[in-house]
This record gives C-alpha cells, sequence and structure tokens, in this order.
C-alpha cells in the first residue's frame, strides 16, 4: 500500500508541480515550475559518456527496459521514457523474496538496453549494486541517479553512462529521462571531488537531438493565451462536431501544450487520452506515402518525371501509363476524385466469417473475398477515364497509384517499409496500419457506426471504404496514430529531415516537397499547404505562406509553420456516431490554430 501511495502521490506531483504533459496552467505558476525545472537542468551531470551513448541513438536496435531500485518516483521517471520510445518497467521491489536478484536479471534477458533509476537512499545496497555491475557486463545500461553527490562513489567501478541530480523528488524525475533521449541537452561538470574517479570538473556535455516535454513558457509563451483551446474543444463537443478531441502544439522543439478532451464516444464515459490512437484518414498521404516517395526519389530509384508506366506494369496499356509521377503528387494527373467501391459489393462478394476464400478482413466480423483488390478495384482504378489532366482535382486514386510505385520500387509493403524506415527508428510506438494487430481495442478512438456497408462500430479499422476492401493498407488513408508520434515525424520534417542525431532526408528534399510547386494549386508534392485565396482562410486565419502539412477526413490535422517553429496537431473522431459537416462549419481546427499563432505571435512583441 505504502508503495501505491508513493506512485499515486509520485503521478500527482507530477502532474499537478510540473503539469509537463497537459493543460496549459496559469502563468505564474507555470513560471514557478520551470523556474523549479531549469534549477534541476542546472546542476544535473552526464559521467561515463565517453563512448557517446547518451543521448541513445538506433531505436529500431533497441529493446529498453526500465528499472527501479526502489526509486520512488519511477512512474512518473516511465511515463517521460515512454514518450521517446517503448519502455518496459521493472521494479526491484516486486522481487522481495529473492536474496539477490538473479531472477529481475533473468526476466530481462530480452533487452538490450536498461534503464536504472536509484536514490541515494538505496545506493548502498549491496544486493542492488551487485544487480548493476552484473546486468552492465553484457547490457548497454543508463545509471539515473537521484541524491546527495557522494553516493556517486558506490559507482567507481562503472564504466556506464550514469546522469546525476542531487534533487530526488517527482520534478527531477520527470527531467532525467530527457537526457537519455536528448530533449534536453547535458552541459554541466562537477562541482566538487566525489571520488577518485568523480572528480571536480567531470562532465559530458550532449546536443539537443529529440522534443523537450516542459510547459509553454519555456518556449516564451504565456499559458494564459493558450487558455481559450479548452474554451472551442467544449465548444466542439457540446455542439456535438466530435465526441472528444486531442490537441497538440510544439514549438521549437519542445512539446508546450498536450490534452485530450471528451470522451470515445457519445454514449460511452471512456475518457479521451493523449496516448490514444486515431484513424488519420488521409493524413495517411503525407505520413506514410510522401515520406516513402521522398526517401525513394532522394536515393534515385524514384524519378518525378518518369510516367506510371515505367514503374507499374499493369498500366501500360491504361489512361494513366503516360502520366508523370509529379503530376500524380500534385493531384494534376486527371484522376477522378475516387470511386465508392463499396456500392460495388454484393452478396456473395463478403462473408461474416474468415475462411480461404474471404481472407480478407474488412471490421468485425466482415471479410471480402479473395482478390477483390486485385481483379476489381485495381482494375477499375487503372482503367478509369483521365478527365482534368493539367487541372487541379484531389484524388484518393493518386495514392493508390503511389503506393503501388513504392512497392514497385522497394519491394516491400507500403505498411513494412514505412514502419522500418521512419516510424520505428523515429520512436513512433502507435504508428502504422492495421493497430488492431498490435493494440488493444479500447487504445483505439471508435470512428463510425457503419449502418450502411459494415453494419458495425468500427475500432481500429480503417474508416476510409475504399482503403478497408483492399485490406486497410493503403497509400490514401489507414494509418493510425497517437498526437505525439505525429509530433514526432513531423518535429523530423520541421528540422529539415533530422531528428535523434539521424538524417531521414537531405534539406533540400524536405524544403522541395513541402514547399509550393504547382503552377495551378497550392500544394507541394504530397503535402497540402496554405492558400494564397485569402478568402479561403486555409487552414486558418494567421497560418503564414510557409505552413505545409494535411488534413484528414475522420476529423484530423497536422500543420508544420517553418516560420513560427510550429508543429500543431488535432485528432479527432468528428465521424461518430455518424458522419457530420459541424468541426468544419464551426471552424474548430482552425480557430485552435489562431490561439496557438496568436500565443506565438505575442511572445514576439
Amino acid at each position: 500500500m505504502k508503495r501505491n501511495r508513493l506512485y499515486i502521490l509520485a503521478a500527482a506531483s507530477f502532474f499537478n508541480v510540473l503539469c509537463l504533459m497537459a493543460c496549459a496552467q496559469e502563468h505564474t505558476a507555470n513560471e514557478k515550475k520551470l523556474s523549479v525545472a531549469n534549477a534541476i537542468v542546472g546542476t544535473t551531470v552526464l559521467l561515463n559518456n565517453q563512448d557517446d551513448v547518451v543521448p541513445l541513438k538506433s531505436l529500431e536496435k533497441k529493446n529498453i527496459a526500465s528499472v527501479s531500485l526502489s526509486f520512488a518516483y519511477s512512474t512518473v521517471f516511465d511515463s517521460l521514457a515512454n514518450k521517446y520510445d517503448k519502455v518496459t518497467p521493472f521494479s526491484a521491489d516486486s522481487y522481495k523474496d529473492s536474496v539477490n536478484l538473479n531472477d529481475l536479471e533473468d526476466d530481462l534477458k530480452y533487452f538490450n538496453t536498461v534503464l536504472i533509476a536509484i536514490d541515494d537512499q538505496n545506493v548502498n545496497k549491496a544486493k542492488y549494486i551487485n544487480f548493476i555491475n552484473s546486468i552492465s557486463k553484457n547490457k548497454q545500461v543508463i545509471i539515473s541517479f537521484f541524491g546527495n553527490g557522494p553516493g556517486l562513489k558506490s559507482f567507481d567501478l562503472l564504466k556506464s553512462p550514469i546522469i546525476w541530480t542531487a534533487q530526488n523528488n517527482a520534478d527531477a524525475a520527470a527531467i532525467v529521462p530527457q537526457y537519455i533521449f536528448g530533449g534536453i541537452a547535458a552541459s554541466n561538470k562537477l562541482t566538487t571531488a566525489y571520488s577518485a574517479r568523480y572528480t571536480m570538473g567531470s562532465g559530458f556535455t550532449t546536443t539537443v537531438t529529440r522534443l523537450k516535454y516542459t510547459v509553454p513558457e519555456d518556449a516564451g509563451i504565456n499559458a494564459n493565451n493558450l487558455k481559450e483551446i479548452d474554451a472551442i474543444a467544449s465548444e466542439a463537443i457540446s455542439q456535438k462536431a466530435t465526441p472528444g478531441l486531442v490537441v497538440l502544439v510544439a514549438k521549437d522543439g519542445k512539446v508546450i501544450f498536450n490534452k485530450a478532451y471528451g470522451t470515445h464516444t457519445y454514449d460511452t464515459n471512456v475518457p479521451d487520452k493523449v496516448s490514444d490512437i486515431f484513424d488519420l484518414a488521409s493524413v495517411t498521404k503525407v505520413t506514410a506515402t510522401t515520406p516513402a516517395v521522398m526517401r525513394l526519389f532522394e536515393e534515385g530509384k524514384l524519378k518525378l518525371d518518369t510516367n506510371i508506366g515505367a514503374y507499374i506494369p499493369k498500366a501500360r496499356t491504361t489512361p494513366m501509363n503516360n502520366i508523370q509521377v509529379r503530376e500524380v503528387m500534385l493531384h494534376q494527373a486527371g484522376f477522378i476524385p475516387y470511386i465508392p467501391f463499396h456500392d460495388y459489393v454484393k452478396t456473395g462478394d463478403y462473408s461474416r466469417d474468415s475462411s480461404a476464400a474471404y481472407p480478407t478482413k474488412v471490421a468485425d466480423n466482415y471479410y471480402i473475398k479473395k482478390g477483390f483488390f486485385k481483379d476489381f478495384m485495381w482494375p477499375k482504378m487503372l482503367n478509369s477515364p483521365i478527365k482534368t489532366r493539367g487541372k487541379y482535382v484531389y484524388s484518393d486514386i493518386s495514392m493508390y497509384v503511389m503506393k503501388d510505385i513504392v512497392e514497385h520500387i522497394s519491394q516491400e509493403p507500403l505498411n513494412q517499409y514505412t514502419y522500418e524506415n521512419f516510424y520505428k527508428p523515429l520512436g513512433m510506438q502507435t504508428a502504422g496500419f492495421l493497430p488492431r494487430n498490435r493494440f488493444k481495442p479500447e487504445q483505439i478512438v471508435p470512428t463510425e457506426d457503419d449502418k450502411y456497408f459494415r453494419k458495425t462500430l468500427l475500432v481500429g479499422y480503417v474508416h476510409d471504404q475504399g482503403a478497408a476492401l483492399a485490406g486497410g493498407v493503403s497509400g490514401h488513408a489507414g494509418l493510425f496514430a497517437s498526437a505525439n508520434d505525429l509530433a514526432i515525424i513531423y518535429q523530423m520534417l520541421l528540422n529539415r529531415g533530422t531528428y535523434g542525431g539521424v538524417e531521414y532526408f537531405k534539406n533540400s528534399t524536405v524544403d522541395m516537397f513541402t514547399s509550393k510547386q504547382s503552377n495551378v494549386s497550392r500544394r507541394g508534392l504530397g503535402f497540402d499547404r496554405w492558400d494564397p485565396d485569402t478568402t479561403k482562410h486555409y487552414p486558418s486565419d494567421l497560418a503564414s505562406p510557409q505552413t505545409y502539412g494535411h488534413t484528414g477526413y475522420t476529423g484530423t490535422c497536422v500543420w508544420v509553420d517553418p516560420s513560427r517553429g510550429l508543429v500543431y496537431v488535432f485528432l479527432s473522431n468528428r465521424v461518430n456516431p455518424t458522419v457530420t459537416d459541424k468541426l468544419s462549419n464551426l471552424k474548430i481546427r482552425g480557430r485552435i490554430e489562431d490561439v496557438v499563432n496568436k500565443a506565438i505571435d505575442a511572445a514576439k512583441k
């Protein structure tokens, strides 16, 4: 019970004292919090980093465990660490019966990286030091040590990196993991000698490589100026524009606002959480397909001025053959906007049970017959009329085509290619297609209660009917993710291609794809952009001409404004229980974006 009480106190302290992840609190309170945080940062020292282990790199090669050696604030520590990558928690207190911690060490056999949190009250326990010395022989260990400096002597024989702070509280527990992952740079040296190894002047410096989680004031923004977000979110829910939503704001690489509102559906009391997974709809186009195109373009494997038929053999005898990739990426290929494939599904095309004849799951208790995409949908798209070539006509067919081109060149399915090349190495834990294969339904926000086509509430199955009939993986829809995951990949783009110490794209590639590339529309290559027709106020009244991103039919959007150092993520399920235009009519997404824009602009004055 005492342990649980400490956990609860730690979590409460984290949210109430630091408020690193949630609400925009009073400006004065935040300034105090920031002062406390800065005092901790001002004295935290990184030791034993001669091998440049901290900040962690190559997350796709890491399997990370966090081990609390009776550290009271481990829940806070772990919640921050988990914003960067999947970190599995262990506690030595669960192994109380063992004289040593051999059982704990045995349970860590599948992990190659172990984050250990320990304080000065436990650092002299032989059982703990023996465990650290033993596990560091064959695993990458990083020690987070909280409390008085003399305790460093216990680590005299250790070569593993140590992050030491004299503070032993929830505030420090929320800050130290950010050093490990590069959200905060190390810069301090020891001002006192604590042992022959840890002498005065010891300490390593690092640079910031990933997002920091902090308060608005840390980015020079008055939290009071963000309060209107709460009111707009409340209006969206009360006006039945959406049952719930999540908003995330990152400014200059710092997540300064991340809050969930409302509930999963109107008739449940399951609250939205910032970690919830949403159907991103057309945000898929710029978060999966376009980055894949950018990578293959950069590698010289895909050329924008080559025709579709050069990449897709089936297209060579169709009207699509001579259309160039660039036209497809700009929505100027002349494709019709979409084909309502679900209207073509006949009795006998689907089954309520899976079988060899009906292998493709479209939703719970709905399986489409084998070959429905390959034999019917794909040929219908390839042979669809080219009506408006050279004009801007937004079309989902464009991204079906780009997915197939990506797969022909990469020789991998799009879902696999994007996961391996982007989501896993970036530390995006929820991003991906087919989320029901990886996550519990309760982690996924439901979309439409589909009365017409699938006759079920859609939870973790893509809302878009065409993408669903294609098996849930498509170039225009099918991606699911949390707000934090989107913040990570769009911060990488805002950084013009780098994140976590890795270059994903050259600056010039990001600049080209995200800037205006069309004479007949506002679009970049794949990316949507600010509209120069100011009567449209798109994506918002105050968005700058540099703004790029995309919206999604399910009620989502992500916008990057390089002029403001801004990443803005809005996730909702406005199609629940059924499709409504209220979110757009009330301009909820754009109004929240402008609250943020105003707050940033006010900070410049």
